[in-house]
């Protein structure tokens, strides 16, 4: 078979121009038809502006239709789509946006003002899109040149917490993303007649999923907006009234839903598909959110952004009362093959623990502009490269089960987050002499604790998070900070950690 690019699956879907393709957080909505002739319209303004093959657009905006559109518009033009977090801090990012070197920023009002207070240099760069951008009404039949197909080509840059302080981008070419879509379709069967919410931010990888695998079948997007996407009081009443079918994000907010008093009430509904991944489900939560819907099929999802999915496990219809441990992640998905190895990258027998390593199409090709990075995590085995993931698993009858992290970086709410970059944020603070960051809790209940030395007068607990939500995204700011006369230290004279995580909880904790 062909392999497709992202492009041709909106291509494919046009053809039922009727069909309604979006439906954004105002509840207005556009058809197949609608959607496509305005990804032409916003390609033909971009190539105007010089946007071609190979370019980074930079996307700083809340999710609404007419991102759906510009997203596709960019696709076509053979350019790559960079989604950043517009209610994050626009420090970071216009550290994004300046290390891909975007050619065009698009942003809405607000926050291309925050992004330009920022950083001015990048307000030539950005292009302010209303409402109605590009003009649905503009005269002239849009004009560019429509990318060939190229499966090597970049996509989108997706990126992630990075271990020195910078975010890292993990490039997804059109084959990393076609060779996971088209594995989704074949597993779960979507359909043109389902509703698909769409949950996950478009910088969240789990996006890859809502935009492209429903619009591949001519399904329909619920796009769904960051008030509502916190909400577990809400959002069972909007799954029920809207219709929604299939329904894909982190575990962390199924649990609150499972929890909400209020989800009883709208308990009736069409979902017939839950998908989770991101972090570790607790497993007395989907028992209790199982309880709560019960019809649907319920899936496991695991893989890294590096690696899209990988693993998967189809979550059976009664989990008994006498387990406490979590689900196992599964077995390796068919495009995907997966070893477990030791610390020389060897593979280890069945049975024992080691690291998930993966290859096949779906895995990135680097980092951007950090080939040591990613030569730190990739390895030659068997004539094949692998990306070792970090996490540590062992072989089980159910599956991989997930034993946790080699590493510091820990997941919470299906977020990936480097404690060792906001350390170094914090070290930036000129009222402070050092900081420590350590996680602790069960895998999927994550608390974040920043320790700190003040330089003189102690800063207050409010001062340290609005500064922290300055320079981080809002997953990575600590939940407690703790302060201290000196943080304590190994033999070698290294931060110990170990000495820090047994204090939690000990020393007197100042919630902001």
């Amino acid at each position: 078979m062909e392999e497709a690019d992202l492009a041709e699956y909106l291509d494919a879907a046009a053809r039922s121009p009727l069909s309604r393709a979006v439906v954004g957080p105002d509840g207005q909505s556009q058809t197949y038809g609608e959607l496509s002739a305005q990804a032409d319209r916003a390609a033909s303004v971009l190539h105007g502006r010089g946007v071609g093959r190979g370019d980074r657009v930079g996307l700083l905006m809340p999710k609404s239709v007419r991102s759906v559109a510009l997203i596709f518009g960019i696709l076509r033009l053979g350019a790559a789509y960079v989604p950043v977090d517009a209610y994050g801090s626009p420090q970071r990012a216009a550290t994004i946006f300046e290390d891909c070197q975007a050619r065009i920023i698009l942003a809405d009002e607000r926050s291309a003002g925050r992004l330009e207070e920022a950083a001015p240099s990048l307000a030539a760069r950005t292009l302010i899109t209303g409402d109605s951008w590009p003009d649905p009404h503009a005269s002239g039949k849009p004009s560019y040149p429509r990318a060939e197909k190229d499966p090597d080509r970049l996509a989108a840059l997706l990126y992630t917490s990075g271990s020195t302080g910078t975010p890292k981008g993990v490039m997804i070419t059109h084959r990393n993303a076609v060779s996971f879509v088209e594995w989704a379709s074949a597993t779960f069967g979507i359909t043109e007649t389902d509703e698909v919410a769409s949950h996950a931010p478009f910088h969240f990888d789990l996006s890859v999923f809502d935009l492209f695998v429903t619009v591949k079948h001519a399904a329909c997007i619920h796009l769904i907006d960051t008030d509502l996407a916190a909400s577990p009081r809400h959002l069972p009443e909007f799954i029920a009234k809207s219709g929604i079918t299939v329904w894909y994000s982190a575990p962390a907010i199924l649990g609150m839903i499972a929890e909400s008093p209020r989800a009883e009430k709208f308990r009736q509904n069409r979902l017939r598909l839950v998908l989770f991944a991101g972090e570790v489900f607790p497993i007395d939560k989907l028992r209790r959110l199982l309880h709560l819907w019960p019809a649907p099929q319920y899936y496991n999802l695991y893989g890294p952004t590096e690696t899209n999915v990988c693993t998967y496990y189809r979550v059976p219809e009664q989990i008994p009362a006498s387990r406490t441990a979590p689900l196992t992640i599964g077995h390796a998905c068919s495009h995907c093959d997966i070893i477990v190895v030791d610390e020389q990258l060897e593979p280890v027998p069945p049975g024992q623990s080691g690291f998930l390593s993966v290859a096949g199409p779906s895995v990135y090709p680097s980092y951007w502009n950090l080939p040591a990075r990613t030569a730190e995590r990739t390895f030659r085995f068997g004539g094949r490269r692998w990306y070792n993931t970090g996490d540590i698993v062992r072989t089980t009858p159910d599956g991989y089960a997930f034993l946790g992290r080699a590493d510091r970086m820990v997941k919470r709410h299906g977020h990936r987050i480097e404690l060792d970059e906001i350390e170094h944020s914090l070290r930036h603070n000129d009222a402070l002499a050092d900081a420590a960051v350590v996680s602790t809790g069960v895998p999927g209940e994550v608390t974040i604790t920043a320790f700190v030395v003040a330089s003189g007068v102690e800063p207050s607990s409010v001062e340290l998070r609005q500064y922290c939500h300055s320079r981080l995204a809002r997953y990575m700011v600590p939940d407690d900070f703790q302060f201290l006369d000196e943080l304590p230290r190994t033999s070698t004279g290294k931060t110990d950690y170990q000495e820090l995580s047994s204090r939690c909880g000990v020393a007197e904790a100042v919630r902001g």
